[in-house]
């Protein structure tokens, strides 16, 4: 099955609230992406269904390792392109939504090269 850009946003979010958090829970998720419960409930239970997340009686939520390769993939682009676009003079307030908006639709080709371009560089 093909992960859609919101199961990317909600493995990001784990991803990024684990390294807060001792423990990422749904209502860490939803107050973090400003979403619903019930809409964290669905998503949850999708991504988990997928084998992305396993989530504990306790209602901790964990990234698999296929969940993990997801999530680092999409924060990885998500930070070069925010800094791509904060150098070249973007409000880092804008820089963060649109680079949000362009991570999930970059071919690994385009991001790769946009990578080893800004790595040759600095």
């Amino acid at each position: 099955m093909t992960l859609l850009e919101s199961g990317e946003m909600y493995l990001e979010t784990i991803h990024v609230l684990s390294k807060k958090l001792p423990v990422v829970r749904s209502l860490d998720i939803a107050e973090y992406m400003s979403v619903s419960k019930p809409s964290v409930s669905r998503a949850v239970g999708l991504l988990k269904d997928d084998g992305y997340i396993t989530v504990e009686k306790s209602g901790f939520i964990y990234l698999t390792e296929k969940g993990l390769a997801v999530a680092e993939k999409i924060y990885e682009r998500h930070q070069l392109l925010t800094c791509i676009l904060t150098g070249l003079g973007v409000a880092e307030d804008i820089a963060e939504r649109d680079a949000c908006k362009i991570e999930h639709y970059l071919s690994e080709e385009t991001f790769t090269a946009i990578k080893n371009h800004v790595e040759s560089h600095n």
